[in-house]
């Protein structure tokens, strides 16, 4: 259940008409009154005898009862309560029920107090009704409304306990404004799957994605083809800006443009800066390679930045402090947006979904300390550049190796909003990881598939030889990872890495120190990708040389040019590695 305060009116009339009239797209069915303060007020709607007038009169007339000076400029208060889409069709009762609950709890008219305030309850469609108060209570004074719309959504969540609707999490001011019900109209007018706001939202997302100045990021809304008007002070500077769809029109035929904190919160001129000012702050020098890859393996290099960037990022949500681990999951959102903009068809729609759920989670009501998250929005801004990916090869093992990671940054952020009381947050970013899970699926599918067959391959002494490994290095995971189908590609990833002249032991340990595996469908699929990033291994193993999957420990480099399990070796990258 949906409660929202309205602004404030000052034509009683006005909202009347609106709510007993035919909707501005003939959207309202059947308009009468479900309750009122007395049982016998006037309703439009369903008596012939009454007039949109009488009702006015009777709701005004503890307004117009007082002084003038003592009259509210604006008198006329206006609740909108809206089941959710699962929620069953309620009946003219239990709406009136409702409705003088939330008088009730927003104090508008409290329980067993005879001189609240005026209201009715209008009922124009199945699913929503609207309540209409005038300001002035029976007894000359003004009503009490602090905190109103939090008190609303208090009531809230007891209605849909107690009347076994769905159960909706209680929002903390931090949401992207949801469509109006004429935008939705206008937009299943015109054929449109979205409407406006959701378009445009979305398209400034992807243009402030890894984005470094306004240049730039003005440049891709105009690449994109939105319509732009910028606002300026007299002395030149920019205060802010509008977007529009070139094909969205009022009925004069002008466009209709929408601010960026009206799109979301973190949209306006103002926030977006701090993303720019947070990235000059801790790395104010400009950096040879922000040309940035392009070309024949530049997705796949973009796509493990994002890997390791995100490895990273766990642990600065997990144990960073606040501030810091916000402007991670800020960024988290980027990455987001960055990684569904430029993947295969198998996986963008899953990729899409992720970054449209995450939207909710990577605000709240923690100032992100930005600076800090400067990895991944780099990583953001190289998957921007890198350009569309393949769905197979490096790049779609690559990809799957991303989202990997992302999934627990994403798991890990649904816990710190969790623990925050950030519920909202929590289930979008909760609803983000289910779609990453199933885009894994499908971009890991084939990678994995090849290394599961080198893995079968494998001689007996040798897979016997990593299965000792395993049991020494995780005696706590061996059992559970030699029983999983994944065994086998983690067997032949294992002896990569050794191959390659690194310490698999010290590699395992390092691959699950301080990040947990509990959420991990499979955590031999896991530990392949962890392992083959630390490695700096291909994520595509069809071109590797078949014979690195048998050799022998004395074919392997010397043990003293291995990489060792001392220190922080795998946490402290190597000059010029970009895993």
């Amino acid at each position: 259940m949906i409660p929202r305060v309205h602004k404030r009116g000052a034509r009683t009339i006005g909202l009347l008409k609106y709510l007993y009239g035919p909707g501005t797209h003939e959207e309202h069915v059947d308009p009468h009154l479900v309750a009122a303060w007395d049982s016998f007020a006037p309703d439009p709607g369903r008596d012939p005898q009454a007039t949109h007038g009488q009702l006015q009169q009777l709701l005004d007339q503890p307004v117009q009862a007082v002084a003038e000076t003592r009259r509210p400029a604006k008198h006329v208060w206006h609740l909108s309560v809206r089941a959710a889409p699962d929620d069953p069709v309620l009946s003219d009762e239990q709406w009136g029920e409702i409705a003088r609950r939330m008088v009730a709890a927003t104090g508008i008219a409290p329980a067993s107090d005879d001189s609240g305030c005026r209201w009715a309850a209008v009922r124009h469609a199945d699913d929503h009704i609207h309540i209409i108060a005038t300001l002035v209570r029976e007894d000359g004074r003004k009503p009490r409304l602090n905190n109103d719309a939090k008190r609303s959504q208090t009531e809230a969540r007891l209605i849909e306990a107690e009347y076994g609707l769905k159960q909706l999490n209680t929002g903390d001011g931090t949401a992207a404004q949801r469509p109006t019900s004429a935008e939705r109209h206008k937009a299943q007018r015109q054929g449109r799957e979205r409407t406006a706001r959701e378009e445009l939202r979305e398209t400034v997302r992807r243009a402030v994605t890894g984005a470094k100045s306004e240049e730039e990021f003005f440049g891709r809304l105009a690449a994109a083809g939105l319509l732009i008007r910028k606002r300026a002070a007299p002395s030149g500077d920019l205060l802010g800006y509008k977007v529009a769809l070139p094909d969205d029109r009022n009925k004069d035929g002008e466009p209709v443009f929408y601010p960026g904190a009206r799109l979301a919160p973190d949209l306006s001129l103002p926030r977006i800066r701090e993303r720019w000012s947070g990235d000059a702050q801790n790395d104010p020098a400009p950096r040879q390679d922000d040309s940035m890859r392009t070309g024949p393996g530049a997705p796949a290099c973009a796509r493990r930045k994002t890997a390791s960037a995100a490895w990273q990022a766990v642990l600065f949500v997990q144990q960073g402090d606040d501030a810091v681990a916000a402007a991670h999951i800020a960024a988290a959102g980027e990455v987001l947006d960055a990684l569904a903009a430029t993947s295969a068809a198998h996986t963008r729609r899953e990729l899409r979904d992720a970054a449209a759920a995450f939207e909710r989670a990577s605000r709240s009501h923690v100032r992100a300390a930005r600076g800090h998250d400067r990895a991944l929005r780099q990583a953001a801004r190289e998957l921007v550049h890198g350009g569309p990916a393949l769905g197979r090869g490096e790049d779609g093992a690559t990809t799957a190796m991303a989202i990997d990671m992302l999934f627990f940054l994403i798991t890990a952020a649904a816990h710190w909003h969790a623990k925050k009381g950030h519920a909202q947050q929590a289930e979008a970013a909760a609803r983000a990881a289910e779609h990453l899970r199933t885009a894994y699926q499908a971009a890991a599918a084939q990678p994995l598939g090849v290394l599961y067959q080198r893995g079968r391959r494998l001689s007996r002494p040798v897979l016997q030889r990593q299965t000792v490994l395993l049991r020494e290095a995780l005696p706590g995971l061996a059992d559970q990872i030699l029983a999983e189908p994944g065994w086998y590609a983690l067997a032949a990833t294992i002896t990569d890495a050794e191959a390659a002249g690194h310490d698999p032991a010290a590699l395992l340990s390092h691959a699950v120190e301080r990040r947990e595996l509990d959420t991990a469908d499979s955590v031999s699929d896991v530990l392949v990708w962890r392992l083959r990033r630390l490695a700096d291994l291909p994520a595509d193993a069809t071109e590797m040389p078949e014979k690195s999957t048998a050799k022998s420990p004395t074919t392997a480099r010397p043990a003293a040019s291995r990489t060792t399990a001392a220190g922080r070796r795998f946490g402290e990258e190597a000059p010029g590695n970009t895993r």
